[in-house]
């Protein structure tokens, strides 16, 4: 669940991103999962999904090694956006700012740093 204040807006990076409606001091906890709010589906689930669907689910969710589960946020999280050059800590159970971010500015995160196979388990 977002513990920030954010919002979305068109993103220079990809699509639709999330930005930051207010300041944000580094070390600040901008997300952490919370089981009652965020969904999280055995990979099983994968078969069951249409393949049409398959894709957008994959692009919104992550993978938890500990749990052997897909989270998927149920809030704007999902639309945080991918860097080599973060602006957020992430790990599966929460995300962090990796520094002081201004107000308007796009939260970014590594997604190998909470998945370390992101990438490979959607063919990219």
């Amino acid at each position: 669940m977002l513990r920030v204040k954010t919002r979305l807006k068109i993103s220079s990076v990809e699509g639709v991103g999330l930005f930051a409606d207010e300041f944000i001091p580094a070390g600040a906890i901008t997300w952490q999962y919370d089981p009652e709010f965020d969904v999280a589906f055995d990979e099983s689930a994968l078969e069951r999904i249409p393949q049409h669907v398959r894709g957008q689910f994959l692009k919104y969710s992550y993978f938890d090694h500990k749990l052997k589960k897909y989270i998927l946020c149920s809030d704007d999280q999902r639309f945080i956006n991918h860097s080599n050059q973060p602006n957020i800590f992430s790990t599966p159970e929460k995300d962090a700012a990796a520094r002081d971010i201004q107000a308007g500015e796009e939260l970014l995160c590594d997604y190998a740093h909470y998945e370390h196979d992101w990438f490979e388990r959607r063919g990219i």
